[in-house]
């Protein structure tokens, strides 16, 4: 039965005792670790895929994906207060609709994760190529700095960063949490930097024509930058750590998630009003006299950038640091340089924070007897999960040293979209079987808000390009495979475990505490 095996939420809670969390994060420093999470590549970088496919009408694109995302946090922030636990939508799913859709969701946050891990490696190296060549005058070649979809042979500074961060999270050091925080104010400064910078002097015929494909371009691009909301289940992962969840989850989801909306917004408008941001069409012929623009990384987008920048007309949607060079365009060469010092230093913030959330989602998937007990085991100096942590870093590494961040974002949306899209349901659901247990947040008008939560993801969804849909399908097979094949037999409550038995000395620390003074799992440092 495809909703059997249902996992009673006291049985949850009472796993989640066990463990003797110490509950430590407030609303304050949930909101800061949903912003480090969500200002990552979707607004340096994600700028450009947007406006290669939607034009200005980006603008609009921001809108409809800040709304799918409001109305699906809302969903997220009364499940993260009923069910404060590790784990995030497979969590909340294994409670409500079953086994086997806790494990496809479980199998899509995987995606969700890993490959966005590598999104945002890929933009980092945009920008710190883009610095290292404008600052020492340096042109260092293409087929060591970009995939072969982009023109290049390996990404190979987007490797090393992937590398850079699998060790941190692997020796679990005090010091990169302390980073992480002051990453985020990094990432804030430059972004109100740029505002100031461009938006009082925008220019309104950057916006016409405000819809050059039409609406379907403006839907493909939502699909797109949804990815820079992917942070939010990170935040909810952290829920064991809280103080008050029942109050301070819903405040940080949903908080993080307006200041972020904002910023995109500013942002947005500053690129459009200054530099343009038409898309770039096959031979460079205006799409009103019939061009055909060129597909977000593809080989032909490429080529023709290529040639723009040979006659010195480049575009912001070739652009690989779309902020910084917008800030060069305008006047602000040094200016532009030290925004792309700064998403060099910040973006490995987001690259950390996605790896977390992996690492952890595997521990619990493991800790519930779905995936072996190799994916738990813990490193016995550094008291870390170090075996998955390095296979995730090799996947990350992988997907970032052959993928251009546009495809990667879009894979890693699809998984992101059926995950809320289950934690809507699941809250719809809730409400029916379970409707006397205690809501410190309720969802408001939840017949209407959830449904809308679902039919926007669906929506998004089907926004993607067809090659995303079809990996998303062949991803969603092969975790069915390996279910049937390895978990279903395995796992503990199709065993009868109900409860779920842990030694506290033995429960490994999440890989790198959220935040400085932050505690791991089990009450010890990393």
């Amino acid at each position: 039965m495809i909703f059997g095996r249902v996992k009673p939420l006291d049985a949850i809670l009472a796993t989640a005792e066990k463990k003797s969390l110490h509950r430590s994060l407030g609303a304050f420093q949930l909101t800061m670790l949903g912003i480090g999470a969500v200002i990552g590549t979707g607004i340096f970088v994600l700028t450009a895929e947007a406006a290669q496919k939607a034009g200005p009408g980006m603008m609009l694109s921001f809108v409809i994906a800040g709304f799918v995302c409001a109305v699906a946090a809302l969903c997220y922030a009364e499940m993260a207060a009923m069910v404060p636990v590790s784990g995030s939508a497979y969590t909340y799913s294994y409670a409500v609709m079953g086994e086997l859709i806790a494990w496809m969701v479980g199998w899509a946050l995987i995606l969700e994760y890993a490959v966005a891990a590598g999104a945002v490696s890929v933009g980092w190296s945009g920008y710190v190529v883009g610095l290292i060549e404008h600052t020492f005058h340096v042109d260092i070649p293409n087929f060591l700095t970009r995939g072969p979809y982009d023109g290049g042979v390996v990404n190979l500074p987007a490797m090393l960063i992937a590398a850079l961060v699998t060790w941190l999270l692997v020796i679990g050091t005090k010091e990169s949490a302390t980073v992480n925080a002051v990453l985020v104010a990094i990432k804030v400064a430059a972004l109100t930097l740029f505002i100031i910078l461009s938006v009082p002097v925008m220019n309104m015929d950057g916006f016409s024509p405000f819809a050059p494909l039409g609406f379907a371009g403006i839907s493909a691009a939502a699909a797109s930058i949804f990815f820079a909301y992917v942070g939010f289940d990170a935040v909810s992962t952290a829920a064991e750590e809280t103080k008050n969840p029942q109050r301070n989850m819903p405040i940080g989801l949903i908080g993080s998630l307006a200041i972020c909306t904002i910023f995109y917004m500013l942002v947005a408008a500053g690129v459009i009003g200054t530099v343009g941001a038409q898309p770039v069409t096959a031979g460079n012929i205006p799409i009103a006299q019939g061009g055909i623009a060129l597909a977000p990384g593809s080989t032909e987008l490429s080529a023709q950038c290529a040639a723009l920048a040979k006659a010195g007309t480049e575009a912001v949607t070739c652009s690989k640091e779309a902020l910084a060079w917008t800030l060069r365009e305008i006047g602000w060469p040094q200016i532009g340089n030290l925004l792309g010092l700064a998403a060099g230093l910040a973006l490995p913030s987001v690259i950390l924070m996605m790896m977390f959330g992996q690492t952890r989602i595997f521990f619990v998937m493991s800790r519930d007897g779905l995936l072996p007990d190799f994916f738990s085991k813990v490193h016995p100096v550094y008291k870390t999960p170090h075996v998955i942590t390095i296979l995730t870093g090799i996947f990350v590494a992988l997907f970032a040293a052959f993928f251009p961040v546009g495809i990667l974002a879009d894979i890693s949306n699809s998984g992101t979209l059926f995950a809320f899209a289950a934690v809507s349901i699941a809250v719809i659901v809730l409400r029916r079987t379970d409707p006397t247990r205690k809501r410190p947040f309720r969802t408001p008008a939840i017949m209407v808000t959830a449904p809308i939560a679902i039919i926007g993801c669906m929506y998004l969804f089907w926004s993607l390009g067809s090659d995303t849909k079809l990996m998303f399908v062949a991803w969603a097979t092969v975790g069915l495979i390996v279910y049937f094949a390895y978990s279903r037999n395995r796992s503990h409550v199709g065993q009868g475990i109900v409860d779920v038995a842990e030694d506290d000395a033995a429960a490994p620390p999440q890989p790198v505490p959220p935040l400085p003074g932050a505690p791991t799992p089990g009450g010890k440092d990393a």
